[in-house]
C-alpha cells in the first residue's frame, strides 16, 4: 500500500504543488475564462483558497502522523472537490471552455482527477493512521 513514511512525505508534498498549479492554470488570477466556467467554486477567492490547501498539506507533510484526523479532513475535502467535478463535467462543455481558452480548458479536463487521486492517498494514509501503525516521518 504506502510503503514507507518518506512515501507519504513526498505524497503530502506533491499534492501541495498540484494546487500551486492553480496559479498558472489561472495565470496569476488574470484568467476570467475559469471564474467564469464556475463563479462560485473558481472564483479567484476560490482558487486562492485552493493554493491555501496546499500550504497546508505540505506544512503537515513531515508530521502527519501527529495529526490523522486533519489527513481525514483532506480526504473529505478532496472527496467534495471530486463530486463537485463530476457534477461540473455532466453539466458543463470542457469543449466550450477550451475554445475559449486553453489553458481553463486544461484545467476543467483534470483538476477533478488530481482530486480523486488525493481523496484516495489521503483516504489511504488516514485509514493507516487510524489502524495505529506508527508513523514517525523522518
Amino acid at each position: 500500500m504506502l510503503a514507507t513514511n518518506k512515501t507519504i512525505t513526498k505524497g503530502f508534498i506533491i499534492a501541495g504543488i498540484m494546487n500551486f498549479s492553480v496559479i498558472l492554470f489561472s495565470r496569476f488570477f488574470t484568467n476570467t475564462t475559469i471564474n467564469e466556467a464556475d463563479p462560485v467554486v473558481m472564483s479567484n477567492f476560490g482558487l486562492l483558497m485552493i493554493i491555501i490547501w496546499g500550504i497546508t498539506y505540505i506544512a503537515v507533510s513531515k508530521n502527519y502522523a501527529q495529526v490523522k484526523w486533519l489527513v481525514g479532513a483532506f480526504a473529505i475535502e478532496k472527496f467534495i472537490y471530486g463530486i463537485v467535478w463530476i457534477k461540473w463535467i455532466l453539466n458543463n462543455s470542457v469543449s466550450d471552455v477550451f475554445a475559449k481558452d486553453i489553458m481553463a480548458g486544461a484545467f476543467y479536463s483534470v483538476y477533478g482527477i488530481n482530486d480523486w487521486v488525493f481523496c484516495i492517498f489521503f483516504s489511504l494514509v488516514f485509514l493507516k493512521l487510524l489502524r495505529g501503525k506508527k508513523n514517525k516521518p523522518k
